[in-house]
């Protein structure tokens, strides 16, 4: 055994074992015996006020001159809850739905509505009026609160439910002396509904459990800490001698995205950290002056967002040195992307890392950064601390070393169930609670490794879109006969959605009229944005699938294809 080795084995003993900082044990959760940590905080509320006593005096949320620190943010949520259960009615297991861009108020309202045991929509803040109506639909929220902007968008739909408007109603979201009566929370009470592009064309509703996102921080930080606790450990370097200067984050990606809640919020929270918000659409000259004038230490640079940062002519004239960490979600990072945030980031080149997850299973499940990720740049990493992962076949039978297949894991965090779909439930969770993650993959010493091209959802600037939504959409036009969507690699979106239309006997390929009838149902990021036309029919199997491969080139057409 190496030197190396026996040091990372002791430390992580040290951590995870009787009497360590990250002690785990296993547990019965929800019928399966799963690894824990030990001392966990058992609710969000009980996270939060531990993190608030801890960093009580330090800023927490910045938006333009608005600065609040942890301290202020608990009264303000306290005061928020209030009204939420006095005024609102609020109590335990109602749906509380937030459709708004990024803004303290969105914050406060999830910790309130949380803090009450109410379950928080967390609503898609680019989607149009009719998917806007079918998140409503599915939920049937007790209260809608958001900025005007997005709840204009909304329209009549809003008639029929309780509103609060960040704009128009501020004083419910400030601190007054007042505060609620708070119900007993269980660690597997509903706490938050993510949405995530379904393959019926609708969003589905991933419901995570307060167990869900405490144990995502819990494992993110564990992860973290450990990995840097072996690092310096091996320079000779105490962890302890190390400055526990606040890290500042420029929090850009949306809070309804697993990378702007759990990862965004709540992670950063419980590490002090002070978060910058900023408004109005992407503005990469905005970007470099926050970088600049706040000290920006950490950035999650989601899709086209780092490269439109540093292509930008003002880039050379500003001062990123405070940047420390950069990192890009959404989508596998590409070589392409690597070798950018190395040149223009050179300071942070060395913390250049990755992780594979989603909102199902909400949490890291794979990592992989530093040297190994140099070593290994087409991998996802290695399983994190209380994730198991299988590769399967289309029988659920597992699969050995190498052979590719469904990737599927395990832990105690993954989602309760999709709210009120019990039969994407069924396809989703297996028997053991193995969550199946709808991704194509293989493991080569004790990598992870994922076929992006095997599945047909495509990952545009870190949104998921499922084709056969826009299929729809496009073949209720008249002029369209059939269409499919396939994913376009692009170096800064990741992915682009590209249209192959065969149009109807009247039919007249219009690209404009296409992309207008799609804009009036789908939010922005889904409209296609190459377009192709061809007038024979699209190759299909047996069973009438469209043979998306052969549509790429990737395979030839075969009558035996199913």
């Amino acid at each position: 055994m190496s030197s190396e080795t026996a040091i990372t084995e002791r430390i992580q003993s040290d951590l995870r074992g009787p009497g360590g900082d990250w002690e785990t044990t296993f547990e019965d959760v929800l019928g399966e015996n799963l690894l824990v940590f030990k001392n966990r905080h058992r609710s969000i509320r009980e996270m939060f006020n531990a993190n608030i006593a801890k960093w009580a005096s330090r800023e927490f949320l910045v938006l333009g001159e608005r600065r609040i620190t942890y301290k202020e943010l608990k009264s303000c949520v306290e005061s928020t809850a209030y009204r939420m259960q006095n005024q609102c009615g609020i109590k335990q297991g109602d749906r509380v739905a937030i459709l708004g861009a990024n803004s303290p108020e969105w914050v406060i309202s999830f910790f309130a509505a949380t803090h009450l045991g109410a379950i928080v929509a967390a609503l898609n803040g680019w989607w149009t009026e009719t998917e806007i109506r079918h998140a409503l639909e599915l939920t049937d929220p007790s209260l809608v609160v958001g900025d005007s902007r997005r709840l204009t968008r909304a329209g009549s739909l809003l008639d029929n439910f309780q509103v609060i408007d960040f704009d128009q109603n501020p004083l419910f979201f400030e601190a007054s002396e007042k505060g609620p009566e708070y119900p007993d929370l269980d660690e597997d009470d509903p706490a938050l509904i993510l949405f995530t592009s379904g393959t019926t064309g609708k969003s589905k509703g991933a419901l995570l459990s307060h167990r869900s996102l405490v144990g995502f921080v819990d494992g993110t930080i564990h992860n973290a800490y450990e990995k840097k606790l072996i690092a310096l450990t091996l320079l000779g370097i105490d962890i302890a001698s190390l400055p526990n200067e606040q890290e500042v984050i420029l929090a850009t990606s949306p809070l309804f995205h697993i990378s702007g809640l759990p990862a965004g919020v709540l992670m950063n929270m419980a590490n002090g950290a002070k978060l910058i918000f900023r408004k109005g659409r992407f503005d990469p000259s905005d970007v470099l002056r926050l970088i600049e004038e706040e000290k920006i230490t950490n950035w999650v640079a989601i899709g086209d967002m780092g490269p439109r940062v540093m292509m930008h002519p003002e880039f050379l004239s500003r001062d990123t040195s405070s940047l420390t960490r950069v990192s890009s979600g959404g989508a596998h990072l590409s070589k392409h992307m690597q070798d950018l945030i190395g040149k223009h980031f050179p300071q942070a080149a060395h913390s250049i890392g990755q992780g594979y997850g989603s909102s199902e299973s909400c949490g890291v499940v794979t990592s992989i950064g530093g040297q190994d990720f140099k070593d290994n740049p087409d991998s996802a990493g290695s399983p994190c601390l209380g994730y198991e992962v299988e590769i399967r076949d289309s029988d659920d039978n597992p699969l050995g070393e190498g052979e590719e297949g469904e990737i599927h894991v395990r832990s105690a965090y993954s989602m309760l169930r999709y709210w009120g779909n019990d039969t994407a439930t069924a396809e989703t969770i297996k028997q053991g609670r193995w969550l199946a993650m709808g991704d194509i993959g293989k493991i080569v010493d004790g990598k992870l490794y994922i076929n992006s091209r095997a599945r047909d959802m495509i990952i545009r600037s870190g949104e998921n879109i499922y084709p056969v939504e826009i299929e729809h959409r496009l073949e209720s036009h008249p002029f369209i006969h059939e269409a499919a969507v396939i994913g376009v690699d692009d170096d800064e979106k990741g992915q682009i959605p590209k249209a192959i239309i065969v149009l109807s006997d009247n039919g007249h390929f219009e690209v404009d009229t296409f992309s207008e009838w799609c804009s009036e149902t789908l939010a922005s990021y889904k409209v296609p944005e190459i377009w192709e036309h061809r007038t024979s029919s699209l190759p299909r199997t047996a069973s009438g699938k469209v043979i998306k491969g052969a549509l790429t080139g990737d395979r030839e057409v075969s009558s035996f294809d199913d």
